[in-house]
């Protein structure tokens, strides 16, 4: 009961699509191409070698997403700072 009020927060935000605030998806679709492009590799040298291949691909995904397609885009975000500017000044 402790947490509920900070987990449905997305509920007062209604210009942003809830389905993409309230779900994992995105994160569930990172995690499975990890497990793919390691996969195909099999065999790893060193820890180090598999984790420069995950940091190359997040890398590689983040620049994807802040160039071309926005998960949710930054205007809406804006009209959301805007109205809720209050809410989120610090006491």
């Amino acid at each position: 009961q402790e947490g509920l009020q900070d987990s449905l927060q997305f509920y007062y935000f209604p210009q942003i699509d809830k389905r993409k605030i309230s779900s994992t998806n995105a994160l569930e679709r990172i995690n499975e191409e990890i497990r793919r492009r390691s996969r195909v590799v099999s065999i790893f040298p060193s820890k180090e070698s598999y984790l420069r291949l995950i940091v190359s691909y997040l890398m590689e995904y983040t620049e994807d997403w802040l160039a071309e397609r926005s998960y949710i885009h930054p205007q809406k975000l804006q009209e959301v700072m805007d109205k809720f500017q209050d809410r989120f000044k610090v006491a």
